[in-house]
């Protein structure tokens, strides 16, 4: 028997929020919003006007959290706004006036919140992961209640002394890693696609209708990312003030149209877009995550717009890319504060050399080989950005993250994948290990790297 099996949903990898980062936007969103529906269970008796709320950010919540939305994204989520259905605008107003005071309602108590009740912490806290929030409700110098939460990546949290729930659903052909996969289908005769639907299906309790539904969804909200990005010609927000390159090349692109690099063209163009949207704050979808949201909606659209691939082979190309983000996340991490930019560019990029495998050939030893080349090419890639925002080297790398996976599935089938000597399973190891080993400056702190070459922009 399987111990701990991969139970994770396609939907939880895929989620629809604000950008700029899930980190530190929809993960920080969903904590607070959690403390607030804390707030409300507890007694009535209770909740008075005396009492004030904190909020206390580390590791790189702190260091990049003003450039990331960190600060809205808590001030969201106590207001009980949800990634899901925030509105953009709206969320980039917040505390752009930052003297403004917020309500936080708790049963009939209207406590206020404002850019003082964030606390930027600079020193080390005792935490198992990177990112940490603590949450405070306070009487004068009185705890009335406190949760410590961690945002590990892609918008997932866990918070701390939490109950986990064992849910009675398991999944109908469990794995952990991919040689665990592969033994499945090859004793079940199963193909990826059927695999990755059964789990769905028994995890979630969605038909197969209900699945495709939501798949053709999220492509859906990937693909509007991308066009409202090929037509935005505004600089980004932040000091920066970075322009937008995706119209521009999108432009470039319809001219040179019939030239054999034109396709290269697109794809950056598409891939350009939807990250500028990620950086403008707008909605995206995490792929694994926001500061990756590029890449595989740039894969995508091109695959549906230049090789005209149907829905349902878009489908099993989803699958396929959700297949090896699972694996990622279940053996590494895709949080760039534990892996630097290869947890996040090199997933995403890993992903979508899956899903253009798979797409293409059906094979599961192909599409293992893409992954694996895709995530040996992004080992040690450091995660730097400029001031703290997701936008250099951020928005490019999503660029060169789509063409690196275009460029796997062209190794994986171009050849014998099975001539390949490293094996999906022992790169993830490999990029485990490399995450540990790098330093914390590389890590989506802005302590060094690019983040430091180019103090005047």
């Amino acid at each position: 028997m399987i111990k701990n099996p991969i139970t994770t949903s396609i939907f939880d990898l895929f989620k629809i929020g604000p950008g700029p980062s899930s980190s530190h936007t929809i993960g920080p969103m969903k904590a607070s919003y959690d403390f607030l529906k804390e707030l409300n269970a507890l007694s009535p008796n209770q909740i008075d006007t005396s009492l004030q709320i904190q909020i206390h950010l580390y590791g790189s919540l702190s260091a990049t959290g003003k450039g990331h939305g960190t600060d809205r994204a808590v001030i969201a989520g106590l207001l009980g706004w949800t990634p899901e259905t925030c509105d953009p605008v709206l969320f980039s107003a917040l505390l752009k006036d930052t003297t403004e005071q917020y309500p936080v309602k708790v049963h009939e108590i209207e406590i206020p919140i404002s850019a003082e009740s964030i606390v930027f912490e600079k020193g080390k806290y005792d935490s198992p992961y990177a990112n940490t929030m603590v949450l405070k409700l306070l009487r004068a110098e009185q705890v009335v209640l406190q949760h410590e939460y961690y945002s590990v990546g892609g918008g997932f949290i866990y918070r701390k002394g939490q109950k986990v729930t064992t849910s009675t659903l398991t999944p109908a052909y469990p794995y952990t890693n991919m040689k665990e996969l592969k033994a499945q289908l090859q004793s079940n005769g199963l193909t990826l696609s059927e695999l990755m639907y059964a789990n769905e299906i028994a995890l979630t309790g969605a038909s197969r209708k209900e699945i495709d539904k939501k798949i053709d969804a999220i492509l859906d909200f990937m693909h509007k990312a991308v066009k409202r990005g090929l037509k935005d010609k505004r600089v980004l927000p932040g000091t920066i003030k970075l322009r937008r390159k995706a119209p521009l090349l999108y432009e470039k692109a319809k001219k040179l149209a019939l030239t054999s690099d034109s396709f290269l063209i697109f794809l950056n163009a598409y891939c350009l877009a939807a990250s500028e949207e990620n950086a403008a704050g707008n909605i995206v979808v995490t792929a694994p995550t926001s500061g990756a949201s590029g890449v595989i909606p740039g894969i995508t659209y091109l695959l549906k717009n230049h090789f005209h691939y149907s829905p349902n082979e878009m489908r099993e190309g989803m699958l396929a890319a959700a297949a090896v983000g699972f694996l990622v996340k279940h053996n590494a991490s895709i949080s760039g504060a534990e892996m630097g930019c290869m947890g996040e560019i090199g997933s995403a990029s890993a992903m979508a050399a899956a899903m253009l495998t798979y797409c293409a050939t059906k094979s599961i030893h192909a599409m293992e080989s893409a992954a694996e080349i895709a995530i040996e090419h992004h080992l040690g890639m450091t995660c730097d950005p400029i001031g703290g925002y997701v936008q250099i080297p951020c928005i490019e790398r999503n660029a060169m993250g789509a063409v690196k996976a275009y460029n796997a599935f062209l190794l994986a089938t171009a050849g014998d994948s099975s001539l390949q000597k490293i094996s999906l399973d022992s790169v993830i190891k490999v990029m485990k290990a490399t995450g540990k080993d790098m330093s914390k400056k590389y890590k989506e702190t802005s302590e060094a790297g690019l983040a430091l070459s180019a103090t005047e922009c």
